[in-house]
Protein backbone atom coordinates (compact mmCIF):
# COMPACT_ATOMS: atom_id res chain seq x y z
CA UNK A 1 0.00 0.00 0.00
CA UNK A 2 1.61 3.31 -0.76
CA UNK A 3 0.44 7.01 0.09
CA UNK A 4 2.06 10.38 -0.99
CA UNK A 5 1.99 12.84 1.88
CA UNK A 6 3.64 15.28 0.16
CA UNK A 7 5.06 15.77 -3.77
CA UNK A 8 8.42 14.54 -2.03
CA UNK A 9 7.39 12.56 0.79
CA UNK A 10 6.29 9.28 0.49
CA UNK A 11 4.48 6.56 3.11
CA UNK A 12 4.54 2.92 2.63
CA UNK A 13 3.45 0.18 5.06
CA UNK A 14 6.12 -2.75 4.47
CA UNK A 15 4.64 -6.79 4.19
CA UNK A 16 5.74 -7.52 7.93
CA UNK A 17 3.19 -4.37 8.81
CA UNK A 18 6.28 -2.26 9.24
CA UNK A 19 5.69 1.91 7.96
CA UNK A 20 8.24 3.85 6.18
CA UNK A 21 8.05 7.26 5.64
CA UNK A 22 10.65 8.13 2.74
CA UNK A 23 11.48 12.22 1.74
CA UNK A 24 14.05 13.07 -1.04
CA UNK A 25 16.36 15.62 -0.11
CA UNK A 26 19.88 16.28 -2.39
CA UNK A 27 22.80 16.02 -1.01
CA UNK A 28 25.22 13.38 -0.45
CA UNK A 29 23.76 11.94 2.31
CA UNK A 30 21.22 10.07 4.05
CA UNK A 31 19.65 9.98 7.93
CA UNK A 32 16.99 7.69 8.87
CA UNK A 33 15.18 6.78 12.14
CA UNK A 34 13.80 3.75 13.36
CA UNK A 35 11.23 4.01 16.02
CA UNK A 36 10.30 0.68 17.58
CA UNK A 37 6.68 1.37 19.97
CA UNK A 38 8.38 -0.58 22.99
CA UNK A 39 10.02 2.03 25.51
CA UNK A 40 10.22 1.83 29.31
CA UNK A 41 6.86 2.09 29.95
CA UNK A 42 6.04 -1.29 28.22
CA UNK A 43 8.79 -2.69 31.30
CA UNK A 44 7.50 -6.08 32.95
CA UNK A 45 5.76 -4.55 36.37
CA UNK A 46 8.57 -5.81 38.12
CA UNK A 47 11.18 -5.79 35.49
CA UNK A 48 11.81 -1.88 35.60
CA UNK A 49 14.87 -1.65 33.29
CA UNK A 50 13.68 -3.96 30.85
CA UNK A 51 13.77 -1.59 27.51
CA UNK A 52 17.00 0.17 29.03
CA UNK A 53 18.83 -3.22 29.30
CA UNK A 54 17.62 -4.76 26.24
CA UNK A 55 18.77 -1.89 24.07
CA UNK A 56 22.18 -1.90 25.19
CA UNK A 57 22.18 -5.75 24.77
CA UNK A 58 21.55 -5.47 21.24
CA UNK A 59 24.44 -4.04 20.15
CA UNK A 60 26.81 -6.85 22.01
CA UNK A 61 26.64 -8.34 18.85
CA UNK A 62 24.27 -9.05 16.11
CA UNK A 63 24.20 -10.74 12.49
CA UNK A 64 26.94 -13.64 12.93
CA UNK A 65 28.91 -10.77 14.65
CA UNK A 66 30.10 -10.09 17.56
CA UNK A 67 30.27 -7.34 19.70
CA UNK A 68 33.58 -5.96 18.18
CA UNK A 69 33.24 -7.25 14.67
CA UNK A 70 29.56 -5.41 14.82
CA UNK A 71 31.29 -2.18 16.21
CA UNK A 72 33.87 -1.95 13.54
CA UNK A 73 31.25 -2.58 10.87
CA UNK A 74 29.24 0.99 11.98
CA UNK A 75 32.78 2.38 12.21
CA UNK A 76 33.72 1.18 8.38
CA UNK A 77 31.16 2.99 6.82
CA UNK A 78 31.47 5.69 9.33
CA UNK A 79 28.27 6.40 10.28
CA UNK A 80 27.03 8.43 13.20
CA UNK A 81 24.95 6.65 15.28
CA UNK A 82 22.15 7.75 17.65
CA UNK A 83 19.00 6.33 19.29
CA UNK A 84 18.01 5.25 22.77
CA UNK A 85 14.97 4.37 24.72
CA UNK A 86 12.36 6.73 26.35
CA UNK A 87 8.97 5.84 27.75
CA UNK A 88 7.35 5.09 25.02
CA UNK A 89 9.89 3.74 21.90
CA UNK A 90 12.97 2.48 21.48
CA UNK A 91 15.03 4.07 18.58
CA UNK A 92 17.90 3.11 16.07
CA UNK A 93 19.46 6.21 14.29
CA UNK A 94 21.99 6.63 11.76
CA UNK A 95 23.16 8.90 9.15
CA UNK A 96 26.24 8.85 6.81
CA UNK A 97 27.13 9.06 3.10
CA UNK A 98 24.36 8.25 0.37
CA UNK A 99 26.48 5.05 -1.04
CA UNK A 100 26.69 3.39 2.76
CA UNK A 101 22.68 3.59 2.72
CA UNK A 102 21.95 0.09 1.63
CA UNK A 103 25.12 -1.66 4.53
CA UNK A 104 23.70 0.78 7.07
CA UNK A 105 20.12 -0.52 6.68
CA UNK A 106 21.14 -4.02 6.78
CA UNK A 107 22.88 -3.35 10.14
CA UNK A 108 20.20 -1.78 11.95
CA UNK A 109 18.16 -4.45 10.33
CA UNK A 110 20.52 -7.00 12.44
CA UNK A 111 20.58 -5.13 15.38
CA UNK A 112 16.83 -5.32 15.85
CA UNK A 113 16.27 -8.30 14.23
CA UNK A 114 18.96 -10.91 14.96
CA UNK A 115 20.29 -9.67 17.76
CA UNK A 116 23.07 -12.25 19.87
CA UNK A 117 22.27 -11.75 23.30
CA UNK A 118 25.01 -13.13 25.00
CA UNK A 119 23.80 -13.85 28.78
CA UNK A 120 27.53 -13.40 29.96
CA UNK A 121 27.06 -9.47 29.18
CA UNK A 122 24.34 -9.45 31.18
CA UNK A 123 25.04 -8.99 34.93
CA UNK A 124 27.99 -6.05 33.28
CA UNK A 125 24.64 -4.10 31.46
CA UNK A 126 22.58 -4.02 34.77
CA UNK A 127 25.16 -3.20 36.54
CA UNK A 128 25.72 -0.11 34.30
CA UNK A 129 22.19 0.34 34.90
CA UNK A 130 22.66 0.99 38.43
CA UNK A 131 25.66 3.29 38.14
CA UNK A 132 23.14 5.23 35.84
CA UNK A 133 20.62 5.03 38.75
CA UNK A 134 23.09 6.34 41.34
CA UNK A 135 24.25 8.96 38.48
CA UNK A 136 20.56 10.20 38.76
CA UNK A 137 20.42 10.00 42.61
CA UNK A 138 23.28 12.53 42.71
CA UNK A 139 20.88 14.92 40.23
CA UNK A 140 17.90 16.72 41.98
CA UNK A 141 16.58 17.85 38.77
CA UNK A 142 16.28 14.27 37.94
CA UNK A 143 15.25 12.94 40.72
CA UNK A 144 12.79 15.70 40.52
CA UNK A 145 11.47 14.08 37.46
CA UNK A 146 11.29 10.70 38.18
CA UNK A 147 8.80 11.74 41.39
CA UNK A 148 7.03 14.46 39.34
CA UNK A 149 5.96 11.12 37.47
CA UNK A 150 5.33 9.24 40.39
CA UNK A 151 2.63 11.38 41.43
CA UNK A 152 1.14 12.73 38.32
CA UNK A 153 0.97 9.16 36.19
CA UNK A 154 0.48 6.70 38.60
CA UNK A 155 0.23 2.93 36.96
CA UNK A 156 -2.72 1.36 36.05
CA UNK A 157 -2.93 -1.71 39.14
CA UNK A 158 -4.77 -4.03 36.49
CA UNK A 159 -1.96 -3.26 33.67
CA UNK A 160 0.89 -6.02 33.26
CA UNK A 161 3.31 -2.96 32.18
CA UNK A 162 5.50 -0.48 35.15
CA UNK A 163 4.30 2.75 33.48
CA UNK A 164 5.71 6.09 33.52
CA UNK A 165 6.76 6.18 36.90
CA UNK A 166 10.58 5.11 36.53
CA UNK A 167 13.67 6.30 34.47
CA UNK A 168 15.04 4.05 31.16
CA UNK A 169 17.77 2.87 33.32
CA UNK A 170 14.85 0.79 36.23
CA UNK A 171 14.53 0.19 39.52
CA UNK A 172 17.27 -1.77 41.66
CA UNK A 173 14.50 -4.14 42.32
CA UNK A 174 13.55 -4.75 38.95
CA UNK A 175 17.32 -4.80 37.75
CA UNK A 176 17.39 -7.45 39.88
CA UNK A 177 14.70 -9.76 38.67
CA UNK A 178 15.70 -9.58 34.97
CA UNK A 179 16.54 -12.55 33.11
CA UNK A 180 17.94 -13.74 30.03
CA UNK A 181 14.73 -15.46 29.01
CA UNK A 182 12.71 -12.64 30.39
CA UNK A 183 14.60 -10.16 28.37
CA UNK A 184 14.44 -12.45 24.89
CA UNK A 185 11.06 -12.84 25.02
CA UNK A 186 10.83 -8.56 26.01
CA UNK A 187 12.70 -8.77 22.48
CA UNK A 188 10.34 -11.11 20.65
CA UNK A 189 7.63 -8.62 21.23
CA UNK A 190 9.24 -5.83 19.20
CA UNK A 191 6.41 -5.59 16.73
CA UNK A 192 6.64 -4.55 12.85
CA UNK A 193 3.33 -3.39 12.80
CA UNK A 194 3.47 -0.34 14.72
CA UNK A 195 7.35 0.69 14.15
CA UNK A 196 8.47 3.55 11.66
CA UNK A 197 11.29 3.86 9.51
CA UNK A 198 11.95 7.15 8.52
CA UNK A 199 14.44 7.51 5.95
CA UNK A 200 15.88 11.11 4.03
CA UNK A 201 18.40 10.45 1.29
CA UNK A 202 18.44 11.99 -2.40
CA UNK A 203 17.55 8.13 -4.09
CA UNK A 204 14.37 7.04 -5.88
CA UNK A 205 11.58 6.07 -3.62
CA UNK A 206 10.82 2.83 -5.26
CA UNK A 207 14.42 1.86 -4.42
CA UNK A 208 14.30 3.09 -0.36
CA UNK A 209 11.64 0.89 -0.57
CA UNK A 210 13.04 -2.01 -2.16
CA UNK A 211 16.09 -1.34 0.51
CA UNK A 212 13.41 -1.51 3.38
CA UNK A 213 11.65 -4.46 2.24
CA UNK A 214 14.84 -6.58 2.15
CA UNK A 215 16.02 -5.49 5.33
CA UNK A 216 13.31 -5.73 7.29
CA UNK A 217 11.90 -9.12 5.68
CA UNK A 218 10.66 -11.56 7.35
CA UNK A 219 10.04 -9.62 10.82
CA UNK A 220 7.07 -10.13 12.88
CA UNK A 221 6.80 -9.67 16.78
CA UNK A 222 3.85 -8.46 18.29
CA UNK A 223 1.21 -5.96 18.21
CA UNK A 224 2.16 -2.52 19.47
CA UNK A 225 0.28 -1.81 22.76
CA UNK A 226 -0.12 1.86 24.21
CA UNK A 227 0.22 2.40 28.19
CA UNK A 228 -2.45 4.94 29.18
CA UNK A 229 -0.79 7.70 31.36
CA UNK A 230 -3.55 7.91 33.82
CA UNK A 231 -2.69 11.59 34.92
CA UNK A 232 -3.98 12.31 38.79
CA UNK A 233 -4.91 16.00 38.69
CA UNK A 234 -4.28 17.94 42.06
CA UNK A 235 -1.75 15.82 44.05
CA UNK A 236 0.58 17.33 45.89
CA UNK A 237 4.32 15.94 47.37
CA UNK A 238 7.63 16.85 48.54
CA UNK A 239 10.39 14.44 48.34
CA UNK A 240 13.10 15.59 51.42
CA UNK A 241 16.17 16.10 50.25
CA UNK A 242 18.57 17.26 53.83
CA UNK A 243 21.58 18.02 51.91
CA UNK A 244 20.18 19.96 49.13
CA UNK A 245 21.32 23.53 48.51
CA UNK A 246 18.07 24.18 46.37
CA UNK A 247 14.49 23.63 46.77
CA UNK A 248 13.07 22.24 42.87
CA UNK A 249 9.74 22.48 41.85
CA UNK A 250 7.92 20.56 39.35
CA UNK A 251 3.95 21.52 38.01
CA UNK A 252 2.36 19.41 35.61
CA UNK A 253 -0.50 20.06 34.22
CA UNK A 254 -3.04 18.91 31.34
CA UNK A 255 -2.44 20.52 28.07
CA UNK A 256 -3.66 19.27 24.73
CA UNK A 257 -3.20 16.48 22.70
CA UNK A 258 -1.21 16.06 19.30
CA UNK A 259 -4.43 15.05 17.21
CA UNK A 260 -6.28 17.80 19.23
CA UNK A 261 -7.15 20.89 17.01
CA UNK A 262 -5.98 22.74 19.27
CA UNK A 263 -2.82 21.52 19.12
CA UNK A 264 -0.53 24.00 17.56
CA UNK A 265 -2.29 27.24 19.55
CA UNK A 266 -1.45 25.25 22.21
CA UNK A 267 2.70 25.43 21.45
CA UNK A 268 2.58 28.75 20.36
CA UNK A 269 0.88 29.41 23.52
CA UNK A 270 3.75 27.45 25.49
CA UNK A 271 6.56 29.14 23.50
CA UNK A 272 4.94 32.88 24.49
CA UNK A 273 5.21 31.22 28.14
CA UNK A 274 8.82 29.56 27.65
CA UNK A 275 10.48 30.36 24.99
CA UNK A 276 13.41 32.33 25.68
CA UNK A 277 14.70 35.20 27.29
CA UNK A 278 11.46 37.45 26.67
CA UNK A 279 9.01 34.79 27.26
CA UNK A 280 6.74 35.12 30.12
CA UNK A 281 8.43 32.64 33.25
CA UNK A 282 12.20 33.71 32.21
CA UNK A 283 10.98 37.56 32.91
CA UNK A 284 8.90 36.78 35.80
CA UNK A 285 11.17 34.04 37.77
CA UNK A 286 14.21 35.26 36.84
CA UNK A 287 14.05 38.88 35.26
CA UNK A 288 12.25 40.70 37.46
CA UNK A 289 12.74 38.69 40.87
CA UNK A 290 15.74 36.89 40.56
CA UNK A 291 14.20 33.91 42.40
CA UNK A 292 15.43 31.81 39.97
CA UNK A 293 18.23 30.98 37.70
CA UNK A 294 16.88 27.70 35.65
CA UNK A 295 13.19 28.26 34.89
CA UNK A 296 11.22 26.71 31.68
CA UNK A 297 8.35 24.77 30.65
CA UNK A 298 7.55 22.43 28.06
CA UNK A 299 5.32 20.30 26.59
CA UNK A 300 5.07 16.13 26.88
CA UNK A 301 3.07 13.80 25.45
CA UNK A 302 2.30 10.49 27.06
CA UNK A 303 -0.06 7.92 26.29
CA UNK A 304 -1.34 9.97 23.38
CA UNK A 305 -2.06 12.84 25.50
CA UNK A 306 -0.44 16.51 26.26
CA UNK A 307 0.66 17.87 28.98
CA UNK A 308 2.55 20.55 30.48
CA UNK A 309 5.78 19.98 32.47
CA UNK A 310 7.21 23.04 34.46
CA UNK A 311 10.70 23.38 36.33
CA UNK A 312 12.26 26.08 38.02
CA UNK A 313 15.28 25.48 40.70
CA UNK A 314 15.05 28.04 43.92
CA UNK A 315 16.54 28.64 47.23
CA UNK A 316 14.72 27.30 49.74
CA UNK A 317 13.67 30.67 51.29
CA UNK A 318 12.44 31.80 48.31
CA UNK A 319 10.71 28.65 46.65
CA UNK A 320 7.59 29.44 48.04
CA UNK A 321 7.56 32.43 46.00
CA UNK A 322 8.93 31.12 43.19
CA UNK A 323 5.89 28.41 43.06
CA UNK A 324 3.22 30.79 43.41
CA UNK A 325 4.77 32.95 40.82
CA UNK A 326 5.31 29.96 38.54
CA UNK A 327 1.45 29.32 39.12
CA UNK A 328 0.50 32.75 38.63
CA UNK A 329 1.81 32.51 35.53
CA UNK A 330 -0.09 29.18 34.46
CA UNK A 331 -3.15 31.13 35.79
CA UNK A 332 -2.87 34.51 33.74
CA UNK A 333 -2.56 32.70 30.38
CA UNK A 334 -5.88 32.52 30.54
CA UNK A 335 -6.32 36.02 29.94
CA UNK A 336 -4.21 35.58 26.58
CA UNK A 337 -1.39 36.81 24.49
CA UNK A 338 -0.55 39.94 23.85
CA UNK A 339 0.35 41.30 20.13
CA UNK A 340 3.73 41.22 20.45
CA UNK A 341 4.57 38.04 22.38
CA UNK A 342 2.26 36.15 19.79
CA UNK A 343 4.44 37.38 17.20
CA UNK A 344 7.76 36.63 18.56
CA UNK A 345 6.17 33.12 19.47
CA UNK A 346 5.06 32.74 16.31
CA UNK A 347 8.32 33.78 14.31
CA UNK A 348 9.95 31.13 16.89
CA UNK A 349 7.68 28.20 15.82
CA UNK A 350 8.41 28.97 12.57
CA UNK A 351 12.04 29.02 12.90
CA UNK A 352 11.86 25.78 14.38
CA UNK A 353 9.88 24.19 11.31
CA UNK A 354 12.61 25.77 9.03
CA UNK A 355 15.85 24.91 11.05
CA UNK A 356 14.37 21.21 11.73
CA UNK A 357 13.96 20.50 7.95
CA UNK A 358 17.53 21.52 7.02
CA UNK A 359 19.25 19.04 9.24
CA UNK A 360 18.46 15.29 7.48
CA UNK A 361 19.12 13.74 11.16
CA UNK A 362 15.82 16.15 12.20
CA UNK A 363 13.46 15.73 9.64
CA UNK A 364 14.27 11.44 10.16
CA UNK A 365 13.50 11.98 13.48
CA UNK A 366 10.62 14.29 12.31
CA UNK A 367 9.34 12.13 9.87
CA UNK A 368 8.68 8.99 12.89
CA UNK A 369 7.31 11.12 15.02
CA UNK A 370 4.64 12.47 12.76
CA UNK A 371 3.68 9.02 12.25
CA UNK A 372 3.63 8.01 15.84
CA UNK A 373 1.92 11.22 17.18
CA UNK A 374 -0.36 12.40 13.85
CA UNK A 375 -0.54 9.48 12.11
CA UNK A 376 0.98 10.93 8.92
CA UNK A 377 3.74 13.36 7.62
CA UNK A 378 3.33 17.16 8.13
CA UNK A 379 4.99 18.61 5.37
CA UNK A 380 6.86 21.61 6.65
CA UNK A 381 4.93 23.84 4.27
CA UNK A 382 2.01 22.38 5.48
CA UNK A 383 3.13 23.76 9.01
CA UNK A 384 4.31 26.82 8.25
CA UNK A 385 1.22 27.59 6.45
CA UNK A 386 -0.70 26.48 9.61
CA UNK A 387 1.22 28.78 11.74
CA UNK A 388 1.01 31.41 9.59
CA UNK A 389 -3.09 31.64 9.25
CA UNK A 390 -2.61 31.43 13.18
CA UNK A 391 -4.38 34.42 14.69
CA UNK A 392 -4.06 36.01 17.99
CA UNK A 393 -7.93 36.06 18.23
CA UNK A 394 -7.67 32.05 17.48
CA UNK A 395 -4.67 31.80 20.07
CA UNK A 396 -6.71 33.72 22.41
CA UNK A 397 -9.92 32.23 22.41
CA UNK A 398 -8.51 28.64 23.22
CA UNK A 399 -6.76 29.82 26.41
CA UNK A 400 -9.93 31.68 27.49
CA UNK A 401 -11.21 28.47 27.86
CA UNK A 402 -7.76 26.65 29.07
CA UNK A 403 -6.75 26.35 33.07
CA UNK A 404 -3.62 24.29 34.02
CA UNK A 405 -4.30 25.01 37.20
CA UNK A 406 -7.16 23.36 37.55
CA UNK A 407 -5.34 20.25 37.77
CA UNK A 408 -2.49 20.88 38.06
CA UNK A 409 0.17 18.45 40.05
CA UNK A 410 2.97 20.16 42.33
CA UNK A 411 5.83 18.27 43.57
CA UNK A 412 9.06 20.21 44.92
CA UNK A 413 12.45 18.37 46.01
CA UNK A 414 14.95 19.65 48.92
CA UNK A 415 15.31 20.16 52.33
CA UNK A 416 11.89 21.53 52.99
CA UNK A 417 8.74 21.59 51.01
CA UNK A 418 8.19 24.87 49.45
CA UNK A 419 4.04 24.44 49.28
CA UNK A 420 2.08 24.27 53.04
CA UNK A 421 -0.63 22.27 51.01
CA UNK A 422 2.14 20.00 49.89
CA UNK A 423 0.79 16.73 52.46
CA UNK A 424 3.05 13.86 50.84
CA UNK A 425 6.58 13.15 51.73
CA UNK A 426 8.74 10.47 49.58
Amino acid sequence: MSSSAAPSTHVWTLDSGLTVAFERRRGPGFAFDLRIPVGSAHDPRGGEGAAGVLEEWLSKGAGGRDARALGDAFDDLGVRRGGGVGPEATRVSLSGLLGDLPAALGLAADLVLRPHLPPEELPVLTDLARQDLEALEESPPDRLAVEARRVAFPPDPASPHAGYVHPASGTREGLARLTVEGLRAFHAGYPARGSVLGVVADAEPQEVRRLAQRAFAGWEGGEARAVPARFVPGARAHVLHPEAEQTHLSVTAPGAAPLSPDWLRWQLALTALSGGSASRLFHAVREERGLAYSVGASPVVLGGGGFLSVYAGSTPDRAPETLAVLLAELGRLRAGLEEAEFGRARRGLLAGVVFGAESLRSRAAGLTRDLALFGRVRPPAELRAALLALTLEEVNAFLAGYDPLAGATVVTLGPEAADQGTGEAA
